[in-house]
């Protein structure tokens, strides 16, 4: 578990994966999660790196979520997240964020955190400049990638 000021941020069960999979009614994300939660059954050893990290206040409501996509073997690891629409504005991602990246760069063999997003979503691009990661100048399947060294 990683904690913040407001936060609690912790690595989902399978239990509670197959729920956030059974309530999302998004079929995109639906299908993302559904990847997680196989990429934790395939990889049970670095479930850390497939599972959905949910994010909580102090009062235990459900601020959002966000996860890594894999352990890559060159140190890299990619990291989304979103936070539900009733919390936006109010500072989580970029706590959560900068909570978990600094909990990953110090994991072992972690030489970089990857982040991509929708090139419209100047809130999540704000989210991640915040959190000191620079833009690659590349663009991929969600829009321009950015990274975070260690």
């Amino acid at each position: 578990m990683v904690e913040t000021k407001r936060l609690r941020i912790h690595i989902a069960s399978q239990d509670e994966m197959e729920c956030v999979i059974e309530g999302e009614a998004d079929e995109i994300l639906k299908r993302a999660y559904q990847e997680m939660l196989q990429g934790c059954l395939d990889h049970p050893e670095q479930w850390k790196w497939y599972a959905i990290w949910i994010i909580e206040d102090k009062e235990g409501a459900c601020v959002g979520n966000l996860s890594f996509k894999g352990l890559n073997t060159d140190g890299s690891v990619e990291i989304g997240y979103g936070i539900s629409e009733a919390f936006c504005g109010k500072g989580y991602a970029t706590e959560a964020v900068n909570a978990v990246v600094d909990w990953a760069m110090g994991q072992p063999g972690i030489a970089r955190i990857e982040a991509e997003t929708d090139p419209d979503n100047s809130a999540s691009q704000r989210v991640l400049e915040k959190c000191g990661f620079i833009p690659s100048g590349m663009t991929g399947e969600e829009g321009p990638r950015f990274y975070k060294k260690s």
